[in-house]
């Protein structure tokens, strides 16, 4: 792996000062050998002016957080960080780097969790360049690796958890949303270490069943609200016909064989538990 070298490049007002001169000094030269028609001042001038031009490629203007990573006919030399206006060999290539953080969200994924069920997820990423030389050189489109790898990464996270049924005390997606994250930024850490880019956080942004089964999720996931709704009302209506039997008993209000009471208890548990107003009949006594 590509290790980056920081480098001390050169003042470039200074150098813009000597290059300036150096062009103005060979026009100076070339008028006096064609004015004189000496042909060395004419060579010595153009000479000049050729250098001066030249070296006028060497200076860099850095903005903050931008970075130029610097090669000469192939082999690495160094990398400027520092933002100001620098002089380098004017013969090196130059590669900028934008040091700032970017977001990346991606297209919302169809994948399947843990359990084969088909899912919709997407994620927004924020990474930066934190080596300048990897992100240049140890890959070959470092803004395209981390597009590749982030997606990558989000379909094998999705692999690894359920959607909101999993076993006891098992991290979902919809339920460990803070931990998900989690995972998947150290995932990506780990992936886009080779490229040189440090991910700073990473967020689910979407997640939903796959629209072919979504009907059919809703319709379980309604069930099973049901089903723990009545059992919270049947819970609450035992105790409150337990209290009620005991309250009666202890108070000798009412005495209660095993008949009476089971149709006490039948009474109380239509009316605590159905979902309709109760209809009382008042008995009035014979006729």
């Amino acid at each position: 792996m590509t290790q980056e070298q920081p480098m001390r490049p050169g003042d470039g007002w200074a150098m813009l000062a000597v290059n300036l001169g150096l062009m103005g000094f060979g026009i100076a030269c070339f008028g006096f050998g064609a004015a004189n028609e000496s042909a060395a001042p004419i060579i010595f001038g153009i000479l000049c002016g050729l250098t001066g031009f030249v070296m006028l490629f060497g200076h860099i203007a850095l903005p903050p957080n931008v970075a130029c990573v610097l090669s000469f006919f192939g082999p690495y030399q160094g990398t400027v960080r520092d933002a100001g206006f620098y002089w380098v060999n004017p013969f090196y290539t130059k590669k900028h780097i934008s040091l700032r953080a970017r977001n990346f969200e991606g297209a919302k994924l169809k994948v399947n969790d843990k359990q084969g069920n088909p899912i919709e997820i997407g994620a927004v990423i924020v990474w930066h360049v934190t080596d300048t030389a990897q992100a240049v050189f140890d890959v070959d489109n470092y803004e395209e690796y981390v597009k590749v790898q982030s997606e990558t990464a989000l379909r094998h996270l999705a692999n690894n958890y359920a959607y909101d049924h999993g076993e006891e005390h098992e991290i979902t997606l919809r339920s460990g949303v803070d931990e998900v994250s989690a995972t998947l930024a150290q995932e990506l850490s780990d992936r886009l270490t080779k490229a040189g880019v440090i991910v700073d956080e990473a967020r689910l942004t979407h997640l939903a069943y796959a629209s072919e089964i979504a009907g059919v999720m809703l319709r379980r996931q309604q069930a099973e609200a049901v089903i723990a709704a009545r059992q919270k009302i049947v819970h609450g209506a035992v105790s409150m016909v337990d209290m009620a039997l005991k309250e009666l008993t202890a108070k000798q209000i009412v005495d209660f064989d095993s008949d009476r009471k089971a149709a006490l208890v039948s009474n109380l548990l239509v009316v605590l538990c159905s979902e309709s107003e109760a209809q009382p009949i008042v008995n009035a006594g014979a006729t």
